[in-house]
């Protein structure tokens, strides 16, 4: 299993700590898969600002998505 750092923007970050937002839809140039952890560190558009979140792929589906673009189902560890 393979682990992503992956920046995420603090509206973004906010909604996935939450637990409102499931899922996160990607470019698929790391070739994510079910089981990787991924690291979503939060970038404010400027600089990391520390605050940081780790998932875990449970699904990945690229239906209808633009080519090359996945979405991926993420869960808490």
């Amino acid at each position: 299993m393979a682990k992503h750092e992956l920046k995420i923007l603090p509206e973004y970050l906010e909604a996935v700590v939450d637990g409102s937002k499931t899922f996160e839809i990607r470019k698929n140039d790391r070739n994510f898969s079910v089981g990787d952890t991924v690291f979503l560190n939060e970038f404010d558009g400027e600089k990391m600002t520390g605050r940081w979140t780790e998932r875990v792929i449970t699904y990945i589906t690229d239906y209808e998505q633009k080519e090359g673009y996945i979405v991926m189902g993420i869960a808490r560890p």
